[in-house]
């Protein structure tokens, strides 16, 4: 796995051996990226906040760090993609510019820092954890008014509707990548 696009371009990542995390594929990555620099969001990526919630390896923050976001804070509870995402900062030399949170993305009691303008929720397939997470960073006020919320699930999956509706979150689009979809989420103002 490698950094994609940026200042990073190319920069091997390490990482995590065996099946508990499933990185977001390279050209789904690829796809998203591309998506955000394309301008129907603005400039988001530009001196952006990020939030990578279930973060892995921390791709997703890491290539945005590289297409030139500010900062990035990664959550993850798994211990050694805790390890995994910290030696990948510092293969990228990105230590200030990131905050590393070993814990669980639905319980958080907060995240120090900026609030964040771009989040990505890779959740588990078929748990619906992405979009609870999201909810959850709402009501800890981690999240600028009008931030994009990413959301990889698997393509069969639906957002939870009634969850989108309590929270003022609105689908704009939704894209399948083989296995995978995205979707891409404001919050009503």
């Amino acid at each position: 796995m490698r950094i994609i696009g940026g200042r990073h371009r190319g920069t091997k990542l390490a990482d995590l051996d065996g099946d508990k995390t499933r990185p977001t594929a390279d050209r789904v990555r690829e796809n998203l990226f591309n998506i955000l620099a394309g301008g129907s969001y603005g400039k988001i990526l530009h001196d952006a906040h990020i939030i990578d919630l279930f973060s892995g390896t921390g791709a997703l923050g890491l290539e945005a760090l590289s297409r030139g976001a500010k900062t990035a804070c990664f959550v993850e509870k798994d211990h050694k993609a805790v390890s995994v995402i910290r030696a990948n900062i510092a293969r990228l030399k990105r230590q200030d510019s990131c905050l590393v949170i070993s814990g669980n993305a639905l319980s958080l009691t907060g995240i120090r820092g900026d609030k964040a303008n771009l989040v990505f929720a890779d959740a588990p397939y078929g748990t619906g954890d992405g979009l609870l997470a999201v909810a959850h960073m709402l009501n800890i006020d981690a999240l600028v008014p009008d931030a994009l919320i990413v959301i990889e699930t698997a393509k069969t999956e639906t957002l939870d509707v009634n969850l989108m509706q309590k929270h003022h979150m609105t689908c704009h689009e939704s894209r399948a990548y083989g296995k995978a979809a995205l979707h891409f989420l404001t919050i009503a103002s």
